[in-house]
């Protein structure tokens, strides 16, 4: 039999993801490119438009669950969010509230709002933050996939740490400012965005995992995040999400201020990862994600 190689989720564009992610078939997709619903203050503009507005959402199935599913397009406007983007991201959430899959999924690949629609970008954002609190108030999980080449930035990113599960590869990144507004904003000096290894030290996906902040990492193949998600699936259907209660809000503090006390002092993942028990500092970055994973558990 002829290996068939593993599509990355890195390379991929978002209806491939979206395609290879869920059972073949099942995606059917709501507002269409066909609808030619594009971004009005690009039009106006004259800048290029997206007839989906860089973001592809719809109803599907994975390992037999009923899902929602959203993917940004990285390779439109860095995935950034404007006004049609984001009210079909909340929108798509709201339909999560009254047609309680088991769970709504967000393929994340964004470097924040679109500057090109600021104020509209910004209040799209606000409401995909409360349409997130609002699914899982309704009892159904939202969860980010995080491994396109924008990464998770700006106010996706705040959203990805809404949710209630983070998957990402080592080649994902998450963070709040992107490495290009940092060295923008304060000069190369403070963060050289065209260091690399930087760059991945202080935002990828293992360092991500091992701050706690991402709950899994995985593969930079499609196979590899379907089979995580379909696993949390399962585990979802089995104990489905329940309002927090507040022993768990006091435990979860209480990690928080282990986490802070743990690393108080570390500038960078290098850093990060010696305080997580990793010997070899050189060899991290070398490391198969499974490894890593292992010697990451037997550190906690």
């Amino acid at each position: 039999m002829k290996n068939v190689k593993p599509a990355s989720f890195f390379e991929s564009s978002a209806r491939v993801r979206v395609a290879k992610l869920v059972d073949a078939g099942s995606f059917k997709e709501f507002c269409p490119p066909q609808l030619r619903r594009t971004s009005p203050h690009l039009a106006r503009l004259n800048a290029p438009v997206a007839f989906d507005d860089g973001v592809a959402v719809g109803s599907a199935t994975l390992a037999g669950h009923k899902i929602l599913i959203a993917a940004q397009e990285g390779k439109f406007n860095g995935g950034a969010v404007g006004e049609v983007h984001g009210a079909k991201l909340a929108g798509l959430l709201d339909r999560g509230v009254r047609e309680l899959p088991r769970a709504v999924l967000l393929l994340i690949d964004s470097g924040g709002v679109r500057l090109h629609e600021a104020n509209a970008g910004l209040i799209a954002i606000s409401e995909v933050m409360r349409a997130v609190l609002r699914c899982q108030e309704a009892g159904v999980p939202v969860l980010a996939l995080v491994g396109g080449a924008c990464g998770a930035f700006g106010g996706m990113g705040i959203v990805t740490r809404l949710c209630n599960e983070i998957i990402m590869s080592e080649e994902g990144r998450l963070g709040l400012s992107g490495p290009e507004v940092i060295e923008t904003v304060q000069g190369v000096e403070e963060f050289d965005s065209r260091d690399r290894p930087l760059v991945w030290r202080v935002t990828g996906g293992k360092v991500r995992r091992a701050l706690g902040e991402a709950t899994y990492l995985v593969d930079d193949d499609i196979c590899s995040f379907r089979s995580v998600t379909a696993e949390l699936l399962c585990r979802y259907q089995t104990k489905p999400l329940a309002p927090v209660d507040i022993d768990e809000i006091s435990a979860e503090h209480a990690r928080l201020t282990e986490r802070t006390k743990r690393f108080a002092t570390a500038r960078d993942g290098r850093e990060i990862f010696q305080a997580s028990g990793f010997v070899d500092l050189d060899e991290v970055s070398l490391l198969p994600v499974a490894k890593f994973n292992q010697q990451l558990l037997e550190s906690l």
